[in-house]
């Protein structure tokens, strides 16, 4: 999946500005930044959730804008920030719209196979016949990424996946998200705004600032005290957590 020039103004302001990069395949990719740096604008234009207004976004050799909507579903799958369903579902019900690109409204064994597996990737077993709307912001948060899951795509984007989770929860996100590329080869993009979360579950990390790209590279040539405090204008302190660098702040 390779990004050229990808820009967006909104109001003419230029909120992505002619940004290039390529993600490698069978990895974990973090967007960083500061609020407003462009991240979410970036992903949703590589799903073409979002138009953009320059440059282009190909994947798997072909401008993700030319690709069928049913087809680009079985290969891409993506979870914004803002998710709000009317209809009143189940947890079950919300997790096997994740197989709407394969069956359809008709689940075959297979696609009820992939939503208890989802399910159960999120700790939602108890709660599969709960209504979305009597969960905690967590427990819907948790629903979302299960959908996503089920969907069994590719590439999966995540906005802000660990958004409302607890310690304990937003943990145990980012070690499902490492076991999705670890253990089923997929590639994964997410925003996060919890750095040592990029750098402990990472593989590579891009840095967005006022629409541009600040730093793109493995953890180790990111995660370091001159870039971080160029990134985010605060003073940071580096130390080693089993090989990874973490961050503290202040």
């Amino acid at each position: 999946m390779r990004s050229d020039a990808l820009t967006k103004t909104y109001d003419g302001k230029i909120v992505v500005d002619h940004i290039s990069f390529e993600i490698p395949k069978g990895r974990v990719v973090s967007f960083i930044g500061p609020n407003g740096a462009g991240k979410s604008t970036v992903i949703g234009m590589m799903s073409r959730l979002i138009m953009r207004d320059g440059g282009t976004t190909e994947f798997e050799g072909k401008d993700v804008a030319k690709w069928k909507s049913g087809e680009l579903a079985k290969r891409l799958a993506i979870l914004t920030q803002t998710n709000n369903i009317q209809m009143k579902l189940t947890v079950w019900e919300l997790v096997a719209f994740g197989r709407f690109p394969y069956s359809g409204s008709h689940l075959t064994e297979q696609d009820n196979q992939a939503v208890r597996q989802a399910i159960e990737y999120m700790e939602l077993t108890d709660l599969a016949d709960s209504f979305i709307d009597e969960l905690s912001g967590g427990q819907r948060q948790r629903a979302y990424i299960a959908m996503v899951i089920a969907q069994d795509t590719e590439y999966v984007l995540l906005d802000e996946p660990t958004n409302n989770l607890d310690i304990y929860h937003a943990s145990n996100m980012m070690k499902i998200i490492r076991r999705l590329c670890d253990e089923l080869g997929k590639t994964v993009i997410l925003v996060l705004h919890e750095i040592n979360y990029a750098a402990f579950y990472s593989d590579v990390i891009c840095a967005f600032v006022d629409g541009k790209i600040a730093a793109f590279g493995s953890v180790k040539e990111v995660m370091n005290p001159a870039t971080l405090s160029a990134i985010y204008g605060v003073d940071f302190e580096m130390i080693e957590v089993n090989g990874k660098p973490l961050s503290i702040y202040y």
